[in-house]
């Protein structure tokens, strides 16, 4: 099977997903006068393992392994490796990745509300956002090409 375009836009999110996951997804600062700390998914992942090891391993799963997972098996299927009745699956498993940007995105509302607490996103949460849904775009194309 030769490499379709959408072979290589699903590929792209092999190399897009690390950066999303290094980058500043918010910057929180303590009052508007002290200068804020910006949190990426590794290292938020970091910072949980040694108080919630349990909350830790269910982030990596919905931010690291599903997003991944899903790509690749998604690439399988475009090369013929893997048949396309998984595409459901697949899909089903993908909707997930999403998880991890509702929670940043509830994070940032919640400690704005505090009051003394300054959340701001970054643009690493608008890069891993754009990642999972363009997963979820590249799926439903995918299942309309019948590949």
């Amino acid at each position: 099977m030769s490499a379709s375009p959408l072979l290589w836009a699903n590929l792209s999110l092999l190399l897009l997903y690390p950066v999303a996951w290094a980058a500043p997804l918010a910057e929180a600062r303590l009052l508007p006068l002290f200068g804020g700390e910006e949190v990426s998914i590794l290292s938020g992942l970091a910072a949980l393992w040694g108080e919630e090891t349990a909350l830790a391993l269910l982030v990596a799963l919905f931010a690291l392994v599903l997003p991944y997972a899903k790509t690749l098996s998604l690439a399988a299927i475009h090369l013929g490796r893997l048949p396309a009745r998984a595409l459901p699956l697949v899909e089903f498993v993908g909707k997930f990745s999403m998880a991890e940007v509702f929670l940043v995105a509830l994070y940032i509302v919640v400690a704005q509300g505090a009051g003394f607490v300054s959340v701001e996103s970054r643009w690493g949460l608008w890069l891993f956002a754009a990642c999972a849904l363009a997963s979820l775009l590249l799926s439903h194309l995918t299942a309309r090409r019948g590949d």
